[in-house]
This record gives C-alpha cells, structure tokens and sequence, in this order.
C-alpha cells in the first residue's frame, strides 16, 4: 500500500468512526422506540428490536398520557405546524425586503440602522422576554398562536435581514441602474430582478428559519397557552409525566416524530443549503 493510498484509508477511517459516533445516539433512539417494555428491561441499548413494534408511536403520536397537561404529540405538532409555516415566509419576505433596501437602496444613516439591527443577532433571548410579554398583552396576543408568529418573525428579522443584505451586495449596481433608467420602480425591480437572482439565499433562510421555528423551546414555553403549545413543549411534557413505570420507547418515539420535519427538510433540501451558503450567504 502506497503513503497515498494510507492516507486516504486513514482520512476515510476517521471520517467512519466519527459519522459513527455521531449517529450512535440516533440509532439507540430509532432501536428503543421499536422495542416493548420486555426487550427495554432485559436488553441493551445497541440491540436490535425483535420487530418493527409501532405500538409506541401510535402512543407518542396520539394517545392521552398520565401527568399535567400532557397529551398525545399530534395537537402539539399542529401547532408547530401553525407557527412555523407563516412565521418562515413572513420573516424571509420581510428579511428579503429590509436587504434589498439596505443594499441598493441605501439612504443616510442606512448603515448605522442595519448596525442596529445586527445587535438581534447577537442579543440573547432571555433578555427580551419580559418585554416581549408585555406587548403581546397590549397587542391582546398573549398565549396564542398569533403572538408566537409574531415574535418568532421578529426575532428572526435580524438574521433574515443579514443574509439577504449580505447577499444582495455582490449583485452588480448596473443592473439595477439598467432598470431605474428604464423606468422600473422600487417592487418592480425587486420581483423582476431581484428576487429571481435570489433562489440560493432564499434556500438558505427558509431552512434556517425552520430549524430555529420548529425546535425553538424558550419562547413556546413563556408565550403559548394551553391550546398553542408548540411540539418541542408537548415533547418536554410527555418526557416528565410522572409515572410508576418509565415507557423509554414512548419517549423515544416522541423525540424522533418531533425531529423528523427537520431531518427531512435537510435530507431533502440540504444541497440547497450548502450551495446558497457559498454563493454568498455569509460574505459581507
């Protein structure tokens, strides 16, 4: 074996022990959830399932179970559903509008604003909860699924709006000068041009806004109410009833159903992602 041909197996060697360390707690989930309570007691957390036992599933997924406030995933995950759908397309469409403006619509203090805004992106937050609640009550929002929509879009304004600024900086001004002397205006420009050009970056928000959405669990916990829990709460519920006997499988069933939309969105859609990040969606 030549020093190239060792290299390459070590490169690839290490890249399998380390996809294999990662997936390990993936595999455990996906084994125990298949498992009864007779496999979970007598055997060990790598072992297969004797058979494709769905019964926890269908438990995790709709079936009522014992502890405060705790039911089965399905109104849990309607709701996430509910939030994330319009929290994603407002906040990449208002994202879109705000770095177009601040790009090739620049007026004066256009960059001290966009500086402004960049402190969302780096603010924590904790810091804005207590405020935030008080303007849902003023806005007669609070504990709904409209107040969760409303303060997921503006707490992902600022990361939209860095995304798209940054990217809409490397499309040539003449373009946009072209159009001007034609006589387009400001939305002709942006649908015509603009957003046709945006396809990489638009990929890249909208994934990015899903997996902060769907697995957000700080503002789902201090904004919603009884019937506008988000999955990631109902799974935190379900996981802490209080039982005599501990249903690992369930809890594993649970935790995979409120992973999966992001899994498939990346298994899907993750070649998306990656070429919108390289085309330009962290330059700047």
């Amino acid at each position: 074996m030549t020093a190239k041909h060792l290299h390459r197996v070590l490169i690839y060697g290490t890249l399998l022990l380390a996809a294999c360390f990662f997936l390990a707690p993936l595999y455990v989930m996906l084994a125990t959830s298949f498992k009864d309570a007779e496999q979970i007691r007598t055997g060990n957390l790598l072992s297969l399932p004797h058979g494709l036992n769905v019964e926890s599933w269908l438990t995790a997924w709709s079936t009522a179970c014992t502890g405060v406030d705790c039911r089965g995933l399905q109104p849990y995950f309607m709701n996430s559903v509910a939030i994330a759908v319009p929290a994603v397309l407002i906040s990449t469409a208002w994202g879109a509008i705000n770095g177009y403006v601040l790009s090739m619509w620049k007026f004066k203090g256009s960059e001290l604003l966009f500086g402004f805004m960049l402190f969302g992106v780096f603010m924590p937050f904790q810091v804005v909860l207590l405020p935030m609640s008080q303007v849902l009550g003023y806005l007669g929002l609070s504990s709904s699924l409209a107040g969760l929509i409303l303060v997921h879009c503006i707490a992902g304004l600022a990361g939209t709006t860095l995304f798209f600024r940054n990217y809409y900086t490397a499309i040539p001004k003449e373009l946009v000068n072209a159009a001007r002397i034609d006589g387009a205006g400001f939305w002709r420009i942006f649908i015509r041009i603009v957003v046709p050009m945006s396809i990489p970056i638009l990929m890249v928000t909208l994934i990015w806004q899903f997996t902060n959405i769907w697995n957000d669990f700080l503002f789902g916990v201090a904004f919603s109410g009884a019937d506008s829990k988000p999955i990631t709460v109902g799974l935190n519920n379900m996981a802490n009833t209080t039982s005599s006997v501990k249903s690992y499988n369930v809890d594993m069933a649970a935790a995979l159903i409120a992973g999966l939309p992001t899994m498939l969105v990346y298994i899907l859609a993750g070649q998306y992602f990656v070429k919108g990040l390289t085309a330009g969606a962290v330059k700047g």
